[in-house]
């Protein structure tokens, strides 16, 4: 991606030598090569190799000599890690003919020319350690396993060096260079300069203090501002530094200023000692668009809401973990098309307090029935929106409305504003700890804050706890120039998880972070810590939680479970933590340390979401081939002309499918036993997906989050659109809408709800509308529109799909009428008083679960598309099972996902005194309702697509 010199929107000095790069663009670079090209007067400056050295990889270390080309760019690598105070790891072979040296040079100019390096302030001799690295950074470092290891002098003062640039050198007996390359410092900074006191602004009655971890750099200044943008600073105040802290102390007045600081520090993407301009990494406040930090003190009284204070003893009541069901929401999604809700309220934080729209009418419905858990999509600081919004771009609604359903005009309208209007997920995080300036009524100024309380404490109010999606993972901006760049300005190349070639991983979309460094594992939980403290916020969901080490996400569990009402105002058991265990890319089997991947989080009751039921349902992946049926939507039962192969395979799919089901039904058990298709007992960890893994990774109900759709993908209606047979009237795709959320929603485990599940929301089978504007986005809280058929979904994730969408679109029997929705509206929140209706749909441990939950349609004799399960309770007063439901001594779940009635017979299931749940016998769903359970027989007849709750009352004593 070429990038061309303009200013930063940085509020910065006026200084003639500055050289100010733009920033990235709003949406996430699908490409690891990004490369600058600045203005005349600046040098070239790199990120990553340029794609000429591009194959000068790890072989290279292998040799002792490099051509003068290659010698000439082996600065621009750092392949070798200085991992202890004493020793540094590089994968070279010396032998006894050459020798290894560490040159350093304050002012950053060494040179090659004629294998020879000039520039040094100081050179010191290495010497091998046959020994090899020590465990301990094997441990830290395992990519580096094998690396030989160099030992310093032991009177060497190693502190003063880190703020040099660095290399090391590999000598013949001529004094020439035959190789070189820089260094990584995280190991070396970790073991010297590991803090644990005060960073960022503390106030106090008398001052304003500032902390600053920056333990390589040469300078630091802070300039002081009295405005948000404009004017010259107030003050230019120099930072002392202790042992790698910088801190300085500054009058009451300062409070409420802006202020930025000026690092001077050694940056090896541009082998430089750069004047990076940054904001606070601890910042608790910003001005717009993150041009100044903001000093605000969260505990001012006037920054909280009435009542404030209290809000821990006003929260809704959760006994157990396992009683949670959450619901995930945008911000901007929620209240951006409603007209119930006044312009200046509308897509920001203000619109959850107004109690009458029709978007918190939606939300007090689904508190009322059970949904305990709003999830909201990124709500920090994060770029690709501007916070004014009077430089927004808008589209003519009027115009969108116009156009044919299928067409490909309304995409390329809001793709051609798509970077300059309000709306975007936020996965591109600039700042973490600070609310986004553009939901609030003003970014500049304490109103975010304030705004941002305001929301928290409405939601909870209307029984809603609160669950921000935090986005550890990965950083928007890097390197010296960039104006989202923060961290990697302030500690060049520590924060930012490296190759080892020493060039930024970019596995996760974009600037990969490094938690297993011991400051940014700090970082982390210093700010997950903040938003409960300040926030109250209830919850954390992780994005690509995988990419971040296991140790972290305990230790911030524990963190947070530290917290109480006494001392911190809020009841830090009550929080869940929760997020995406994938497990790929340089993480991958444990590659940078034990990571917290789906495997790895057993017995850390930390929830990870489930994947494998999700895609039985549904069928195939989000990676797959779009048509590819699954268990709901007509696989071997139903097909819909997509090649499954042979009606033994398709069967032999389904059976998996099945067996996915109902492990995950019986929350992803490891070890929950279950008879499989072909008839075998298996425990949920033996049964295995189509690449061998593993199907079954909890060792409790609430390390699982069972869902079928997120934001990510297409959504809910919209995947069932796609892979049922063209032919399929609208009211059977809403009937297999809700059959899949049931499935969620009667499962043992945690329930995970996209917004829009429950009225049938379409983004006009947009596959990542990350960026597609609120056109595409957009959600009906009146029920009058799903939003399908709005055009074709932008051209960038969807073209290749295009030819199937179309006639889709096209077809005007793909769309619901607002009586399709409202009646998957009463349905879905049905589904969510039956879950409530009973403890033992909400089992609070493994053994509960193996003892209680039963599946009967198993074995090579299953029935096509039908799944059995039964919950049985103990009676009071009798040997065996605990009594947990005053009302039901034992449950029936039938979910019959073919497209006709079914009759299955179990004689485990003879003579009980079971009954329709008293909920779908009042249902506005007749077909539900003409299902039947005849005792004598244990018969269940359930008609097509409808998954149907047998209950049996306990006996009231006379």
């Amino acid at each position: 991606m070429l990038l061309l010199a303009s200013s930063s929107s940085l509020s910065l000095p006026s200084l003639s030598h500055l050289h100010l790069h733009p920033p990235l663009p709003s949406s996430f670079p699908r490409s690891s090569l990004h490369l600058q090209f600045p203005s005349q007067t600046t040098p070239l400056r790199l990120h990553t190799p340029p794609p000429a050295f591009c194959s000068l990889s790890s072989s290279l270390e292998q040799s002792t000599s490099f051509s003068q080309t290659q010698m000439q760019h082996s600065f621009l690598y750092s392949r070798a890690y200085w991992v202890t105070d004493s020793l540094i790891a590089w994968n070279v072979d010396v032998g006894n003919e050459l020798s290894c040296y560490l040159l350093a040079s304050k002012n950053a100019s060494l040179t090659i020319a004629n294998c020879q390096i000039q520039g040094e302030d100081l050179k010191i001799k290495l010497q091998e350690d046959t020994a090899g690295l020590p465990a301990n950074v094997v441990e830290k470092f395992p990519h580096i396993r094998g690396y030989k290891a160099f030992k310093l002098p032991p009177a060497l003062d190693v502190k003063p060096l880190l703020k040099s640039q660095l290399a090391v050198v590999i000598y013949d007996s001529d004094e020439k260079c035959r190789n070189c390359s820089g260094l990584q410092l995280p190991g070396v900074l970790d073991e010297l300069f590991s803090y644990s006191g005060p960073l960022g602004a503390l106030f106090s009655e008398e001052a304003v203090s500032l902390y600053l971890w920056a333990p390589t750099a040469q300078a630091v200044h802070a300039y002081i501002y009295k405005n948000p943008s404009g004017d010259d600073p107030t003050e230019i105040v120099c930072l002392e530094e202790e042992n790698g802290v910088w801190r300085t102390k500054g009058p009451k007045s300062w409070e409420r200023c802006y202020y930025v600081y000026e690092v001077c520090v050694y940056h090896p993407s541009t082998l430089r000692v750069e004047k990076c301009y940054a904001n606070d990494p601890y910042a608790r406040g910003l001005s717009s668009d993150g041009k100044r930090t903001f000093l605000l003190n969260l505990d001012t009284d006037d920054l909280k809401p009435g009542g404030w204070n209290n809000l821990a003893n006003e929260k809704p009541v959760i006994h157990s973990f396992s009683d949670i069901s959450i619901y995930e929401m945008h911000i901007r999604d929620f209240s951006a098309s409603d007209l119930s809700v006044q312009p200046e309220f509308r897509g920001g934080y203000l619109a959850f307090t107004l109690l009458d729209s029709a978007g918190v009418h939606h939300l007090k419905r689904l508190s009322s029935a059970g949904i305990t858990h709003i999830h909201l999509l990124p709500t920090f600081h994060f770029a690709g929106v501007d916070d004014q919004k009077e430089n927004w771009r808008f589209v003519d609604t009027t115009i969108l409305e116009s156009l044919p359903p299928d067409s490909d005009q309304q995409q390329a309208l809001i793709t051609a504003i798509q970077n300059f209007d309000g709306y975007n997920w936020g996965y591109n995080p600039v700042l973490w700890g600070v609310p986004k300036g553009s939901y609030a009524s003003n970014p500049n100024g304490p109103y975010r804050t304030i705004e941002f309380r305001e929301m928290v404490k409405a939601l909870n109010h209307i029984g809603l706890r609160v669950v921000l999606d935090v986005v550890y993972n990965h950083l928007q901006g890097s390197g010296p120039f960039d104006e989202h760049s923060v961290l990697d300005k302030i500690v060049p190349g520590y924060y930012l998880r490296r190759n080892t070639d020493g060039f930024i991983e970019h596995s996760t979309c974009i600037n990969n972070t490094a938690s297993e460094h011991f400051m940014v594992e700090r970082l982390i939980i210093d700010d997950l810590v903040h938003w409960a403290v300040n926030y109250k916020i209830d919850g954390f969901r992780f994005d690509l939680m995988g990419h971040i080490m296991k140790s972290t996400m305990v230790k911030a569990k524990t963190a947070l479970n530290f917290l109480t009402k006494e001392k911190d105002g809020v009841d830090g058991s009550s929080i869940y933590i929760y997020g995406e265990g994938w497990d790929f890319g340089e993480v991958a089997k444990n590659g940078r340390g034990i990571n917290a991947s789906q495997f790895n989080l057993p017995r850390t009751q930390i929830g990870s979401f489930n994947d494998r039921i999700r895609d039985a349902i549904l069928g195939g992946s989000p990676f797959g081939h779009p048509l590819q049926q699954g268990f709901v939507t007509g696989l071997l039962m139903q097909p819909n002309g997509h090649d499954h192969g042979t009606e033994a395979n398709a069967k032999s799919m389904l059976a998996a499918s099945m067996d996915h089901i109902q492990i995950g039904m019986a929350a992803n058990l490891q070890d929950f036993v279950l008879t499989n298709s072909e008839g075998e007992e298996v425990k949920g960890s033996e049964i295995l997906t189509y690449d061998g893994t593993p199907v079954a990774y909890a060792s409790c109900p609430i390390e699982t989050i069972n869902y079928v759709s997120a934001h990510d993908n297409e959504t809910l209606f919209d995947i069932v659109s796609l892979k049922t047979p063209m032919d399929l009237t609208v009211s059977e795709r809403c009937r297999i809408n809700h059959l899949a959320t049931s499935i969620i929603a009667l499962s043992q485990g945690i329930p995970f709800f996209h917004s829009g599940d429950e009225i049938l929301r379409s983004k006009s089978l947009d596959r990542d509308s990350y960026n597609s504007g609120d056109w595409f986005n957009r959600l009906d809280f009146t029920y009058n529109s799903n939003n399908w058929g709005v055009g074709l979904p932008p051209q960038e994730k969807n073209e290749k799909n295009w030819p199937l969408i179309k006639p889709r679109l096209a077809n005007p029997s793909f769309r619901p009428q607002k009586i399709d929705i409202l009646a998957t509206v009463d349905n879905f929140l049905n589904l969510l008083r039956i879950r409530y209706s009973s403890p033992l749909f909400r089992l609070k441990t493994a053994n509960a679960i193996q003892q209680r939950v039963c599946f009967h349609n198993t074995g090579p004799s299953w029935v096509c598309g039908v799944i059995v399960m039964s919950i049985e309770d103990g009676h009071d007063g009798f040997p065996g099972l605990s009594q947990l439901d005053p009302v039901y001594s034992f449950i029936v779940v039938v979910v019959n996902a073919s497209p006709k009635e079914v009759s299955f017979v179990s004689p485990s299931l003879q003579s009980r005194s079971l009954q329709l749940h008293p909920i779908q016998v009042s249902s506005s769903d007749d077909l539900v309702k003409s299902s039947t359970y005849q005792a004598s027989s244990g018969c269940f007849v359930v008609p097509r697509r409808t998954t149907a709750v047998f209950v049996e009352p306990r006996k009231k004593l006379i």
